[in-house]
């Protein structure tokens, strides 16, 4: 006796009714794809707005320069001897301002460093009080570091730097100031 499900006509059309239902699968899922890959994934989004943010980037890097060089370089210095205590600033700062500009090269985003004076002058100006009620003694501002008379003592208060940043979508320019610690 033949039973109608070992017939091969069956088996045949079986196969063909799971490969109809496979590709109808495969058609209805298709547009899912598309969107997907159209929509992208957040995660990535989120990273690329960080990784896109090369000005933030430059003013953590050199923010945390700063913060080190004035560290770097405590108050051993006299008054008279500020000259050499600027020198010691950018002396502690200049691997960090070499890091920054050849940090992300690779990936087509390039970082131009500069000491700004006329930064420095403007801030000291506008930080540095005058006159005889101010606590602490003379402001000055070398070579793009202010530094102030302490006690007899030279203490560096800020750094100003021009930063040009260019990417393969656009250049920014940016003025920064960066207080030290004791700024």
């Amino acid at each position: 006796m033949v039973r109608v499900t070992d017939h091969p006509r069956f088996d045949r059309e079986r196969a063909q009714l799971v490969l109809t239902a496979a590709a109808l699968v495969a058609i209805a899922l298709a547009p899912v794809v598309v969107a997907y890959l159209q929509l992208g994934f957040q995660a990535d989004v989120t990273a690329s707005a960080e990784y896109d943010a090369p000005d933030r980037n430059a003013e953590r890097v050199l923010s945390r320069a700063v913060h080190d060089a004035g560290t770097d370089v405590p108050a051993t210095f006299a008054w008279d001897q500020r000259e050499a205590a600027v020198a010691g600033v950018r002396s502690a700062l200049g691997p960090r301002l070499d890091a920054l500009r050849s940090s992300r090269v690779e990936s087509g985003t390039v970082y131009q460093v500069e000491y700004n004076r006329t930064a420095a002058e403007e801030w000291r100006q506008s930080n540095c009080p005058g006159g005889p009620n101010r606590q602490f003694g003379a402001c000055e501002d070398r070579r793009g570091v202010v530094v102030q008379e302490r006690a007899g003592r030279t203490h560096a208060l800020a750094v100003a730097f021009d930063v040009r940043i260019t990417t393969e979508r656009a250049t920014t320019e940016l003025t920064l100031v960066v207080q030290t610690v004791g700024g």
